[in-house]
């Protein structure tokens, strides 16, 4: 090689280093750069490793969503009870969990992460782990019932709704018909028998309790005599009270309750000598003289 084409050579060489040298990662004016491989492909190499590390911090987290659980969309509870409204949520992050009360266009906040803000203290935040964000309602009343909003922080908000139906019991004392009581006729030493009918009940059960006057009647073993014997139906329960030998000081007011939700009563008469039929069927028609006589009165 002549030596203008080294010259040449030499003057090409030094403008591509100073090209490429900055390119070098952690490269410094004086750096001795160790090289271990083929010039170039360290270079390229090198620059492109540094490119996924910065794609690698600027990749979006994984964006939070709810379980798909359409089972608790939509959760009926008995008055009086307790009902836990769920919100299970996957990949929530750094992001928060608030549940709302819709009423209309109206949003009333509940909760806010794990702290309660709302002013009715039946209402908490009830955490299981490891992601149900559950909203835990006590003592429900009928002013309860509607919709409900677990809600993400994101931008725009993840909503998932829950409504919420509250059921009132029905508790009748009924005879052997199945029509409502309000008066019973027994003779004395005979069995008094009263049947209660709990229906319109979420789940079925035999929380069903027996008075005469305030005194409990389910564990009475002072009288003896006395039974209870309930069975639950599949919308409530029916209930039957015993009551062996029956004498004047069993009459009185009985009532059939469930808890303290739902209660229905009725009026027992312990006769001494005349027939309990007679006496129901006069009590009725007693009745019904009464109520002709008065709106005879209120023709005329």
């Amino acid at each position: 090689m002549t030596s203008a084409s080294l010259l040449v050579f030499c003057s090409v060489l030094t403008r591509t280093l100073c090209v490429i040298a900055p390119q070098i990662p952690d490269f410094k004016t004086g750096d001795k750069k160790v090289i271990t491989g083929p010039f170039w492909r360290e270079v390229f190499t090198e620059t492109y490793e540094d490119h996924e590390e910065d794609l690698s911090t600027t990749t979006s987290e994984p964006l939070p969503f709810f379980e798909d659980d359409a089972s608790t969309n939509n959760v009926t509870a008995q008055l009086g009870s307790r009902v836990h409204l769920h919100c299970r949520v996957h990949d929530l992050g750094e992001k928060t969990i608030s549940w709302v009360r819709r009423r209309g266009d109206e949003l009333h906040l509940l909760s806010f992460g794990r702290h309660t803000y709302s002013a009715d203290s039946r209402y908490s935040l009830a955490f299981e782990h490891p992601n149900d964000w559950r909203l835990l309602i006590q003592y429900v009343s009928e002013r309860d019932e509607g919709f409900y909003e677990c809600q993400i922080s994101t931008h725009p908000p993840l909503v998932r709704r829950v409504h919420l139906t509250v059921v009132v019991p029905k508790v009748e004392i009924v005879d052997e018909r199945g029509r409502p009581l309000q008066d019973k006729f027994y003779k004395e030493g005979s069995i008094i028998e009263l049947r209660c009918v709990v229906s319109e009940v979420p789940q079925p059960t035999r929380q069903v309790n027996w008075k005469h006057g305030s005194r409990l009647l389910n564990y009475d073993t002072k009288r003896g005599g006395v039974s209870v014997k309930t069975e639950a139906t599949s919308n409530g329960a029916l209930s039957r009270l015993y009551i062996a030998n029956a004498n004047r000081n069993d009459s009185g007011n009985y009532t059939c309750s469930l808890a303290d939700v739902a209660a229905s009563a009725v009026s027992v008469h312990v006769l001494r000598g005349e027939n309990p039929l007679a006496m129901q069927r006069g009590g009725a028609a007693a009745c019904s003289d009464s109520l002709l006589a008065i709106l005879a009165a209120f023709v005329s």
